[in-house]
């Protein structure tokens, strides 16, 4: 298992919660301080004490202690400053007293030293920095950041990646209004790296043209189905077969149209995923478990079509739909006991009916979550929570 990064609030959908900040860049804050006090402190030691104990050559320590907190600028111009004291504070003592030329030369090749050091080390930190970046924007490219109150949904979500320097996994989740609906996609793609990213980021794709353009959400279904086995006979096309990549989903199809008052029907495909929740005042409940395969296997069926069928589940108005992957239902404690999760939520809106709402909802389950396993999560991790808005609360 590998520890998560830091935690922070919980954001809308499309923001994630990974490791922090970056550092300040080298050269900047307070870094100059202990190089330039370890460098006034042994210049005043060796000025006072006597003339069988010299410590002027210890000031090679300080053009090191620069390289590792200072820019290669700062780290200069301690190397410089420490060669001039040296000269100036030996050149002050009787000559049989003074140490001479040999730790001049240490201290001049220490500050040579402590420059290619820190060159080296800014470099490093640059490309950490790019990488970063690149590993970032990839984040957002596959978790898009949506706005509050996209496709009429109020709506929240936390991803914990379980590498936390990655910061992007096999999980996927988006929503996507048209003209058909707003279509809310949940799912897990099986393994872990750069493939499964692959698999999620190809999954998405799909999603967003098909849940906007198909006027039935069976059609969302099976086109999902059909880019799942594209992508694994691609990649075993490229030589990066990878076996029987698979992902487990939960497909949500909300109506256009939903009444201010009264309750309405959404669709619901499940593939292979474990029943998510509905989440009330008044209690919790579950949606109906899923009937058919993860995507990408279809093809082990007998027929070789075979689909989920689409349920029809009725959903009152301020019921929250909780979606979560394995990284929630699989934690476990020290004990090997799974994070119970139903029963703690149950327990929490029975205690205060505003954990039902969806961002008090998500902030609930991911501490409740970490708390369960100590930190340390052994899968990527997905909370998302959505709730109709009602007609008279949309702009």
């Amino acid at each position: 298992m590998k520890p998560v990064g830091r935690v922070g609030p919980v954001g809308r959908v499309g923001t994630d919660e990974g490791p922090a900040l970056p550092p300040v860049p080298a050269g900047r804050g307070l870094g100059w301080v202990p190089p330039l006090v370890l460098l006034i402190g042994i210049a005043v030691l060796d000025w006072n004490t006597t003339g069988e104990f010299r410590i002027i050559s210890w000031i090679v320590l300080v053009p090191g202690i620069a390289a590792a907190l200072c820019g290669v600028i700062g780290t200069s111009v301690f190397a410089a400053l420490s060669l001039a004291t040296y000269v100036f504070v030996d050149g002050a003592w009787p000559h049989q007293y003074q140490t001479g030329l040999p730790d001049f030369i240490l201290v001049a090749l220490g500050g040579v030293l402590a420059v290619l050091a820190c060159a080296v080390r800014v470099r490093g930190q640059r490309r950490m920095l790019h990488m970063r970046d690149v590993a970032e924007t990839t984040r957002r490219t596959v978790l898009r950041p949506l706005p509050p109150g996209w496709g009429g949904l109020d709506h929240a979500a936390v991803y914990l990646a379980a590498d936390a320097v990655a910061r992007v996994g096999g999980d996927l989740y988006d929503i996507q209004p048209g003209p058909h609906g707003t279509r809310v996609l949940i799912g897990d793609v099986q393994g872990k790296g750069l493939g499964a990213v692959e698999a999620a980021a190809a999954l998405l794709g799909t999603f967003r043209e098909a849940g906007y353009h198909e006027p039935a959400l069976a059609t969302v279904a099976e086109r999902l189905e059909v880019r799942m086995l594209r992508h694994v006979r691609y990649r075993a096309a490229v030589g990066r077969d990878e076996g029987d990549r698979f992902a487990t989903a939960v497909l949500i199809g909300f109506p256009e149209e939903r009444p201010g008052s009264a309750g309405f029907v959404v669709e619901v495909v499940n593939f292979g995923h474990e029943p998510s929740l509905i989440v009330s005042s008044d209690g919790v409940r579950s949606l109906p478990p899923g009937d058919g395969l993860p995507l990408g296997l279809s093809e082990l069926t007998l027929g070789g079509d075979a689909l989920p069928s689409v349920a029809r589940v009725p959903l009152a108005v301020g019921e929250t739909l909780l979606l979560v992957t394995d990284g929630v239902t699989e934690a476990r404690d020290a004990d090997g006991v799974f994070f119970p999760l139903r029963e703690r939520v149950a327990e929490a809106v029975a205690d205060d009916p505003r954990t039902a709402e969806p961002l008090h909802l998500v902030a609930f389950v991911r501490d409740g979550t970490l708390r369960h396993c100590g930190g340390h999560l052994a899968d990527d991790t997905t909370v998302f929570a959505v709730r109709a808005v009602q007609a008279d609360q949309r702009g």
